[in-house]
Parts: structure tokens; C-alpha cells; sequence
């Protein structure tokens, strides 16, 4: 099993960044999908999951209406949209497989997203 996250970097509060994780390794449309992150200095914060299917979306209240998570199973790729990003928004984003609420066995390397001007 193998998840490498790309298409972070810096960007100004307000702009908009979309990473992506690829998947490898197992029955991608199988399984729910999240994002979880970590600000500098923070635990670990769940952002959003979808479901096997993507018809489902669940988001962390700070981000509800500014991110968007989605899914291409043909192409074995999990996303996330942010939209107008905050200082707050900055961390390392990770997806994560899920094999239960709130339970994750694989996790991605993670990609640095910075906010800042």
C-alpha cells in the first residue's frame, strides 16, 4: 500500500491550492478516504473523509464551506480544494485510508501547505 500526497506549497491567505494523494497497492474504491493535518507545533487534526463511493463528505467545522474533499477511483486519486486559505490553514497534509471511524492503517508522507504573506 502506498499514498504520496503532492500539490502543496505557499500560498497568500485567500488563494486557493488543491493537493492530491495517489494511491497504490490495494482496492482503491474500496475503501473511505481522509485528510487529516498538522499545524506546526499541534497534534494531529482530522480535516475531511469520503466515502468508497464519494457520494459522502464530511468536513471539521473550520473548513466547512472552504474546502472541498473528492475522489477519481478510475484514476486512483483523492483530493482536497481549499478555498479561501487562512494563516490557520498552515500544516502538513496527510490522507489517510480508513478501515473505521476515526481509524486509519495507511497514511501518506504528507505535503506542506503555507498560508502567509
Amino acid at each position: 500500500v502506498q499514498l504520496v500526497e503532492s500539490g502543496g506549497g505557499l500560498v497568500q491567505p485567500g488563494g486557493s491550492l488543491r493537493v492530491s494523494c495517489v494511491a497504490s497497492g490495494f482496492t482503491f474504491d474500496a475503501y473511505g478516504m481522509n485528510w487529516v493535518r498538522q499545524a506546526p507545533g499541534k497534534g494531529l487534526e482530522w480535516v475531511s473523509n469520503i466515502n468508497s463511493g464519494g457520494g459522502n463528505q464530511y468536513y471539521v467545522d473550520s473548513v466547512k464551506g472552504r474546502f472541498t474533499i473528492s475522489r477519481d477511483n478510475a484514476k486512483n486519486t483523492l483530493y482536497l480544494q481549499m478555498n479561501s486559505l487562512k494563516p490557520g490553514d498552515t500544516a502538513l497534509y496527510y490522507c489517510a485510508r480508513r478501515i473505521a471511524p476515526a481509524a486509519y492503517d495507511y497514511w501518506g508522507q504528507g505535503t506542506q501547505v503555507t498560508v502567509s504573506s
